[in-house]
This record gives C-alpha cells, structure tokens and sequence, in this order.
C-alpha cells in the first residue's frame, strides 16, 4: 500500500461522515485573494510585540503553527507568560467561501495518509502560520502566574508579533531531560535557553496547581504512520513528553483565561465541557483490581492519587491503564455559554471556563471564539447570537466525533495492510470498547485498535487479554481479532 492507496480511502470516509475532502474553488480562489492582502501595521489597537524573543514547539512536520510565547520572571517569584495566537480572523471573512467550508468540517482531519487541513493550505501552512522569521497578526493573551501556579491576573490585545525559533517536541524534550544536546537554535541562544527553562517551569507549577484540585495525569500514545519512499511499512507509538506537557499546560492556561475574559466583558461563548466520566463504575472496578479503592460518586482527586499510584508501581504499564481511563471518562463536548453564566466544568483538567481558543487554523470553535474576542476588546456586539452558538457547539462536537471515526478508520486500513501476512499470530490486547456494536482491543505493534468477533463475552474496557489475528481487509477497513 502506498500513499496514493490511503489517500483514496480517506477521501472516501471523509465523504462518507459527511466531511468534505476537497475544497470548493470558491474557497481556494478567496484564499489566494487573501493571501495577496498586505497585512496590519502595528498602531492604536494593535501592539509592536516583534522584538520578543517569541518561539514555538510543534512537531518536527508541523506547518500550521497556531501559536508562540514568551515569558518573564517577576518579583516574588511569579511569572508574566504570553501565548500569540495566530489571527485567522484577520484572513478568514466571516459568511464567506473559505469560513463555509470551515463551518462544515469544524476541524482538521489528521489522518495516516496525511492531513486534511480546515482551512486552504495557502493560508493555514502559509499566511495564517506563525512561520520562523514571519511577521505575522496575533491575538495575546498574557498572564500572571503566581509561585504556586496559580493565573492571578491576565489582558488580551492585539499585536504583530515574530517568531524567532521554531522548536519541535522530541529534541526540545530530550535536552530538557539531558538525554540529547540543545537543538541548534537552543545551543546558539542563552536567551532563548532561559526561556526554554522558564517555560518549563511555569508550566510545572500550572500542572501542579491543576493537580492538587484533581487534574488527571494519564499518558496515552498515538500511531503515527511511518513512510519509505513513499510505501508504509510501520505505525508506531508517538508518546507524550516533557515538551508536548509543557505546551499542553500553557494552552489550559490560555484557554481558560480566554474564557473568564469574555465572562468579565458580558460576552457569550463557546466552552468545552466535561461534567462526569461516563462510566465511573468501571472505574471504580479498575481501581479495585489494583487493590485501591475510588468512592462510588465521581470523585477527580481521588482518581489522580490512584493514577499516580500506579504510575510509580508499574511504569511501563501505565500507559494501557491511561487509554482505559480515558475510553472510560468519555469525550468532552462543546457547549454554549450564555454572558455571566457560571461554569459548567471539565473534569479531567480540573478546571472551569473553559473555552477553546489556541488553534483556530485547524478548529472552528477556535476561530469562532477569536472573533468574540475580537469584537470585545474592539467594544462591538458580538458576532454570533447565543442561538448561533448553540447550534455551532452541536454541529461542531458532531463533525469532531466524525473526524476521529475517519482518522481511526484510515488507521485500520493502514493497519491491516501490514497485518495481512500475519493472520493467527497472537498478541498483547487491552479492550478499548465494549458496546452492543461490538467489543474492540488495541494491540502495540502495530499501534491499532480491531474487534474480537469470537470469545467476547463478558469483556470490559480495561480488560487485557492474548487475541489470535483472525482476518483483516484494508478496503473494509476491518482487523478481526479472536479471544486466544
């Protein structure tokens, strides 16, 4: 199987999930437009932040970087920390080609054969993309963060603002780690080192301050594919690391105080929400499997001192044990919040107010939520009614569960290409659903998920297991595995 063969099935599932592959020409030829616009000067409204010492970190691939910070040490032991997201808005005309199709997908498709990107790639790796040495449109969002990680204050502005490094995840975290030298542009720069350094530790104290109200700590892995001149010849574990967190822990952050900004200002919005797991009883049986015990009512802090526990015990086991509390918590969804109502919460990250805002090249909530800040700091109705949001929330969780069915989908189907010499070999599984349509395993080489049709009775998520590989199809985009 090469490329051209899972670019074909993805565009298939695309289609069939009711996401639209390709873009319209209207939508392309606007991009183009758009692209030829010169872009804002800095004035009375819009900050000269260039001469930070602004930086990303992304994957090694990455072309739509939708954000950079930068951050000071203050008196008393606090930090100020600024995150620049990327002004979409700014090239994206509400009502028009470009946002239509946007509107449909609501997201960008990561799929084995590549991405699917939610917006033109003229824009989003081009003009929209905080590129290294690229002067570009932002929306900042800068905060005070206390020695004990707490935000205690934050401003939102516009400003055009530079990248001077772009950083990826694996060496940025092997250096971290002192596993690996600093990458070039780290080697070269003492500032930037400080940077780094600060960076990691604002981060740690915003993860540790999550934590002592209950943020969860799990760590799962997810398959990237692996090319060869062109032909696919592995999927393998792409796992979290000090970096990824580090980014991780600055967007929670920057979300949340996006939200409490527009909750200040009166404003309606967008927020993501998680209010329970969805199967705490099995939780609660996991729990007791491992001689721990979690009160019948869900119950974060005690979720996250029995996850610790385990990471400490069984290292190399704690990532299988992540995937099943995830698969047990269930997906968040978007909500609409109306102006000044409190918020209604997510669970695993111990946080209220929580609105999605860090990554509007490849999420509509995102851009939608830049254009309610937009117009609020610019004293203006907002753009979208509470109706209007309501319904963008729905379709957007919607599209987002369809987006994952098709990357798992493409995934299967490169999957059991590799698999296909290898039917009746057994392997390694932990069960990662279990529903009336049926029960399903993931296995680690390759990283794939496939159903038991033979000897599924009485599994559960969590359950681990030895399964015989029964038969595969990559144009069924079906792994059938049997209880061994």
């Amino acid at each position: 199987m090469d490329a051209a063969d899972l670019t074909r099935i993805a565009e298939l599932e695309m289609k069939s999930h009711g996401l639209r592959p390709v873009f319209a020409p209207e939508a392309l030829h606007e991009a183009q437009r758009s692209a030829n616009d010169g872009g804002a000067e800095p004035g009375a409204d819009i900050r000269d932040m260039r001469t930070r010492l602004w930086f990303s970190i992304d994957n090694d691939d990455t072309l739509d970087l939708d954000q950079l910070s930068w951050a000071e040490a203050l008196p008393g032991g606090g930090v100020r920390l600024a995150v620049a997201v990327a002004d979409i808005d700014a090239k994206v005309r509400p009502g028009g080609a470009i946002d239509a199709h946007a509107a449909v997908n609501t997201t960008s498709v990561y799929t084995a054969a590549g991405v699917f990107p939610m917006l033109p790639q003229v824009l989003s790796n081009g003009l929209t993309s905080l590129h290294e040495g690229e002067e570009r449109l932002a929306v900042v969002v800068e905060m005070e963060i206390d020695g004990r990680g707490e935000v205690t204050g934050s401003q939102l502005y516009r400003a055009v603002v530079l990248n001077q490094a772009k950083l990826a995840y694996d060496s940025v975290a092997a250096w971290l780690d002192g596993r690996a030298p600093a990458p070039q542009a780290v080697a070269a720069s003492v500032a930037l080192q400080a940077q780094i350094h600060l960076h990691d530790q604002v981060a740690l104290s915003l993860r540790q301050w999550r934590h002592r109200r209950g943020a969860l700590n799990v760590s799962t892995a997810q398959a990237r594919p692996v090319f060869v001149d062109g032909q696919l010849v592995d999927l393998r574990a792409d796992h979290k690391n000090r970096a990824k967190d580090l980014i991780a822990d600055l967007m929670i952050a920057t979300n949340g105080a996006t939200a409490r900004y527009l909750s200040k200002h009166g404003q309606p919005s967008l927020r993501r929400v998680l209010q329970e797991p969805r199967r705490w009883d099995r939780l609660v049986l996991l729990a007791a499997k491992h001689g721990a015990a979690l009160p019948q009512a869900p119950d974060a802090l005690a979720l996250d001192k029995f996850l610790a526990e385990r990471r400490r015990a069984d290292p190399a086991g704690f990532e299988d044990l992540s995937l099943s509390v995830v698969k047990m918590l269930g997906s968040g969804a978007y909500a609409a919040a109306p102006a000044g109502a409190p918020g209604a919460g997510h669970f695993g990250l111990a946080v209220n107010d929580y609105a999605h805002s860090t990554a509007p090249n490849r999420r509509f909530v995102d851009l939608v939520t830049q254009r309610l800040l937009k117009a609020t700091l610019a004293r203006q109705a907002p753009p979208y009614s509470l109706e209007q949001l309501d319904a963008i929330a729905q379709h957007c969780t919607v599209q987002e569960d369809s987006a994952s069915t098709v990357e798992r989908r493409v995934l299967k189907a490169a999957a059991a290409y590799l698999l296909h010499g290898r039917i009746g070999e057994h392997f390694d599984a932990i069960v990662t659903g279990a529903a009336p349509k049926g029960t399903f395993v993931r296995i680690t080489s390759p990283l794939v998920e496939g159903r038991v049709v033979s000897g599924f009775e009485g599994l559960d998520v969590g359950d681990t297991l030895r399964v015989k590989l029964r038969s595969v199809d990559a144009e069924q985009r079906f792994i059938d595995f049997e209880r061994a």
